[in-house]
């Protein structure tokens, strides 16, 4: 399995298209025989912020995707509508494995997070193993959707955070308060290069 994470900084007078753009490679990209996920999201504070969070079978079905004309079309457009290249992170695993999202319920307001921090390198281990703990225990909350860890592949300074929750509270009233997660914040705050809060993205999904 490929997992990527796309970052798109998009020109104010060019978002509405690209939003649209982006939503077209989805809709071709799931007819596609590789296709496993793709989830689009935009900055909740800079509605010019979008990310993409890709799965695909493997290298193969990856190549051919960006063969498409769907993805030519996005990248011909993003020649004059994006601030920059887009950020590409392709994913490596970690223990615990990545899951499926549990399903939402009814009354859920879906709380998403994209954590993509910079650490001290000699810190790698300690947080990969402190992390098997604490996601095995924050799966476990009733407020918890998804919690993933991931390493990113050729970058040693890197790890990604991508958690889905029912909403906000379920973080900032109960999760941040466990035991558990107090020890991890610890540890991050030894870590993490720089502040924690400019590393987090909070975003909204887009369909």
């Amino acid at each position: 399995m490929i997992n990527l994470i796309i970052k798109f900084t998009v020109k104010p007078k060019h978002t509405e298209e690209f939003k649209n753009v982006l939503l077209e490679n989805k809709k071709g990209a799931e007819q596609e025989e590789g296709f496993r996920g793709m989830n689009l999201f935009v900055d909740n504070k800079n509605p010019n912020v979008f990310f993409a969070y890709d799965s695909w079978k493997d290298e193969a079905a990856l190549e051919s995707h960006k063969n498409t004309i769907h993805v030519q079309n996005m990248m011909k457009l993003a020649e004059t509508a994006l601030e920059s290249a887009p950020e590409i992170l392709s994913l490596g695993a970690t223990n615990p494995s990545p899951v499926a999202v549990k399903p939402l319920n009814a009354e859920d307001k879906p709380f998403v997070i994209f954590f993509i921090f910079k650490i001290k390198e000699e810190y790698r281990e300690r947080l990969l193993n402190r992390f098997e703990i604490h996601i095995k225990n924050t799966r476990k909350e009733p407020g918890n959707l998804l919690f993933d860890l991931y390493t990113v592949n050729g970058v040693n300074d890197t790890l990604v955070v991508y958690e889905h929750w029912r909403t906000a509270s379920d973080v900032w009233e109960i999760h941040m308060k466990q035991p558990y997660a107090k020890i991890t914040g610890a540890l991050m705050n030894e870590a993490v290069i720089g502040d924690l809060e400019p590393y987090m993205s909070f975003v909204t999904e887009i369909k």
